[in-house]
C-alpha cells in the first residue's frame, strides 16, 4: 500500500468515526449532504479523495464544524503525496521548475532512472522546448514555454555546484526517442556526451541488447533516501515511506547492474548520434560518407 492510499484510508476512518459519533448511518448522512450514499461509502473506505468543501459539509452535517480545520490539514498532507498536474501546473510549467530547483539544491545525491527520454537536468534548450510545447498542448496548461525552458536551464546550474552527486541511468531507447527535430536531437546527444564528463555526474546507459532485471515500468527520481518522485500522465506521486524508498533503491541498483559506464556509455551515445546523422543524410539523399561541413559544434 502506498503512502497516499494509507493516508486516504486514515482520513476515511476519521470521517467514519465523526459520522458514527453523530449517530448517523451512511444513508442518513448522504441525505443531509444531498449526496449519493455511494459517495459517503467511497470516502470512508478510502476509495475517493474528498475536497475541502466535502470535509466542511461533512463536519457541519455531523454537528462538529470545528473538526473541518483538522480534516483539511489531513487532506493537505494527503495532497502532498499525490499532486495532479492540473493543480501543480495551473500557473504554468516555469513555477514548477523553480520548485524542482529548490529540491535539487537541497539534495546531496540524486539518482534518476529514465527509460524513455533525456532527464530534464541533462536537456538542451531545444529538446526541452519540444517537450514543454507538447505538454502544454496535451494538458491545456498556460503557455509559458519560453519561461519554462529558461527555468529548466537555470535549474541545471546545480550540476556544476560542489556538494552534489548525480547518478543517471538511461536506456538506449531513451537516447533514440525522437521527441524533437533531428537537429535538436543531435545537439541533445552531443550535450549528453559533454555532461557525462562532469566530476559530479555519473551516467549509465543500458544497451538495447542487455537483459533487463525488471520491466521498466516508469521513470523515477530519488532525492537522497528521503523522497522518490514518480510522474504519471495525470499527477506527480511523492513517495516518503522508508520501506517504499528502499524498494526503489533496490530497483535502481538492479538497473545499475546492467548499465554501461565511462567510455562504454559514451560509445553507446556516440553510436546513436552517428546513426541519427546517417539516417538523416539518407532521408535527404546525402552521401553519408561525406561529413557535414559545419559539424556538430555548430549546434
Amino acid at each position: 500500500m502506498t503512502d497516499f492510499q494509507r493516508e486516504r484510508e486514515a482520513l476515511g476512518a476519521w470521517l467514519h468515526r465523526l459520522r458514527r459519533d453523530a449517530g448517523l448511518n451512511g444513508k442518513e448522512l448522504a441525505e443531509r449532504l444531498g449526496w449519493a450514499p455511494s459517495k459517503v461509502s467511497r470516502i470512508e473506505h478510502g476509495r475517493q479523495t474528498p475536497t475541502p468543501a466535502d470535509l466542511d459539509a461533512w463536519s457541519r452535517a455531523c454537528g462538529q464544524p470545528h473538526a473541518a480545520a483538522e480534516l483539511t490539514a489531513r487532506l493537505q498532507a494527503l495532497d502532498s503525496h499525490y499532486v495532479t498536474w492540473r493543480r501543480s501546473l495551473r500557473a504554468g510549467h516555469a513555477p514548477r521548475q523553480r520548485v524542482g530547483m529548490e529540491l535539487d539544491r537541497a539534495t546531496t545525491v540524486l539518482r534518476v532512472f529514465e527509460p524513455g527520454m533525456i532527464p530534464g537536468l541533462l536537456q538542451t534548450a531545444e529538446y526541452a522546448r519540444s517537450l514543454f510545447t507538447a505538454l502544454v498542448a496535451l494538458q491545456g496548461t498556460p503557455d509559458d514555454v519560453p519561461q519554462a525552458v529558461e527555468a529548466r536551464m537555470e535549474r541545471q546550474r546545480v550540476l556544476y555546484q560542489a556538494g552534489h552527486e548525480f547518478h543517471f541511468v538511461l536506456t538506449e531507447a531513451a537516447l533514440r526517442s525522437r521527441l524533437c527535430p533531428p537537429e535538436a536531437h543531435r545537439g541533445q546527444l552531443d550535450r549528453l556526451l559533454a555532461v557525462a564528463s562532469l566530476p559530479g555526474v555519473r551516467l549509465g546507459v543500458i544497451p538495447d541488447a542487455a537483459p533487463l532485471p525488471l520491466a521498466p515500468l516508469h521513470s523515477f527520481w530519488m532525492f537522497d533516501d528521503r523522497l522518490v518522485q514518480v510522474e504519471t500522465w495525470t499527477a506527480e506521486v511523492n513517495v516518503t515511506e522508508a520501506s517504499e524508498i528502499a524498494l526503489y533503491r533496490r530497483v535502481f541498483d538492479r538497473y545499475v547492474s546492467v548499465a554501461r559506464y565511462g567510455s562504454a556509455a559514451r560509445a553507446i551515445v556516440a553510436a546513436v548520434l552517428a546513426q541519427c546523422l546517417t539516417a538523416e543524410q539518407d532521408d535527404e539523399g546525402i552521401d553519408a560518407s561525406v561529413p557535414p561541413q559545419s559539424g556538430r559544434d555548430s549546434q
